[in-house]
């Protein structure tokens, strides 16, 4: 029993060697296509981001798919991370109460559908683990045999609500006036939180509409006010303004949906094609979005995580093709997928791009996005800017104590233009 109880802290240990070398890829990731449908919320509130909050009763709940018939054994463990979301040098023992290899024992078979499935669920802090510390946590889950398999993983925090952080976001901007860019001004009330010195003690960090690629750090603001830091005129504080999100609905396949042009049955399931789409840089959309997450629902199922089926569905993309670059389908629906699964092949017969993907029936947001080179995705080509959109900012504010090994996490905010 030694060997195995010492497996976690030898793997931790390799883990934290191998980091030094290149930086681990940590986003919410699905490596293994047997599991699906991967969300990471809190308390299973649709709007919420995965945050413990001190304090609170808060709870974080992972919840996925397998495509099984039986149940597999599967585990999981955590690693605490810095505010880069690379590992800290923490050791276990400073950040977890319990022993960091924990079975997944919350699991159900799905029922009534066509695709055959398991749903597991984990919810944390529980027995077996509860976070000591605040900042970034990475779970991990791996097959009980396999330890050194990740089969997917999910990002979620632990904040300590120590300051508070109010702001706004405006279409009056330092590069333009209600044109195409969105800047916020940020001010964090320390509340009494001690600080050697606060232009330097924080890091602050930005993401829109919890899209990663999205991160801005800022490590110095512009100017101090008693117990108050402003941060505003920056450049790290304007965005791309983007459009809102496009939408549809598979609740009641094969029935009629929201955007659904047709679906059919093949084989063993549906495909349900999605009413085909036009770029739409000239103008604004409005629309009432999930600001690019996806839901899970079955309009007559009394538990959708176990009656929602999947549906092929069919993403149509009319623009000519792009040479030199690649169209991608962005939007928490692909965001844990790779990419060449998220990836839209041209068909020259249609004169369109078209991707397919397993989606478990629910309502869904999505955009294009248009990668070329080695650079980042960017839905602006096919997508267009409004300063108009109504767009989500993740505020987070981090400290590192002088002679400590890890980042503390003292908020997490959301500033909104709507």
């Amino acid at each position: 029993m030694n060997h195995l109880r010492t497996l976690p802290a030898l793997l931790a240990l390799l883990l934290f060697l191998s980091t030094k070398a290149f930086a681990l890829d940590t986003r919410t990731r699905i490596f293994d296509p047997a599991f699906a449908s991967l969300k990471v919320s809190c308390q299973e509130d649709f709007w919420s981001d995965p945050v413990i909050r001190n304090g609170t009763d808060t709870h974080v709940v992972v919840s996925f798919d397998e495509f099984v018939d039986e149940v597999s054994h599967l585990r999981y463990r955590l690693l605490h991370c810095n505010a880069d979301w690379q590992p800290s040098n923490l050791v276990e023992a400073e950040y977890l109460d319990g022993f960091n290899l924990a079975p997944i024992e919350d699991y159900a078979f799905s029922y009534n559908t066509f695709v055959h499935f398991v749903n597991y669920r984990i919810v944390l802090p529980n027995e077996q683990m509860q976070p000591l510390v605040s900042g970034n946590y990475l779970l991990q889950v791996f097959p009980e045999e396999e330890p050194e398999r990740i089969l997917l993983q999910a990002r979620f925090s632990v904040s300590e609500e120590a300051v508070a952080v109010s702001g706004s976001v405006s279409g009056i901007t330092d590069r333009g006036v209600n044109d195409r860019y969105q800047q916020l001004q940020l001010m964090v009330d320390r509340l009494g939180f001690p600080l050697l010195n606060p232009m330097t003690d924080l890091l602050v960090t930005v993401e829109q509409n919890n899209d990663p690629t999205t991160l801005r750090t800022l490590t110095v603001p512009l100017r101090t006010e008693g117990q108050r830091m402003i941060y505003e005129h920056r450049n790290e504080l304007i965005f791309d303004a983007g459009n809102e999100f496009r939408r549809f609905e598979t609740v009641a396949v094969p029935l009629p949906c929201m955007r659904i042009d047709s679906s059919r049955y093949y084989s063993d399931r549906y495909t349900a094609f999605i009413t085909p789409d036009e770029e739409r840089t000239r103008n604004y959309f409005y629309d009432q979005t999930q600001q690019g997450r996806f839901l899970i629902r079955e309009h007559n199922s009394t538990d959708s995580d176990l009656g929602a089926d999947y549906v092929d569905t069919q993403f149509t993309l009319r623009i000519p093709e792009q040479i030199g670059a690649s169209v991608m389908l962005q939007g928490e629906l692909t965001q844990a997928l790779p990419d060449d699964k998220k990836t839209m092949v041209y068909d020259p017969m249609a004169a369109a791009y078209t991707l397919t993907l397993p989606l478990k029936q629910g309502s869904y947001n999505y955009r294009y996005a248009l990668k070329a080179g080695k650079g980042l995705p960017s839905p602006a080509p096919i997508e267009g800017n409004h300063y108009e959109t109504r767009n989500e900012y993740t505020v987070r504010v981090y400290y590192r104590a002088p002679g400590s090994r890890g980042d503390r996490l003292l908020s997490v905010s959301k500033i909104c233009n709507f």
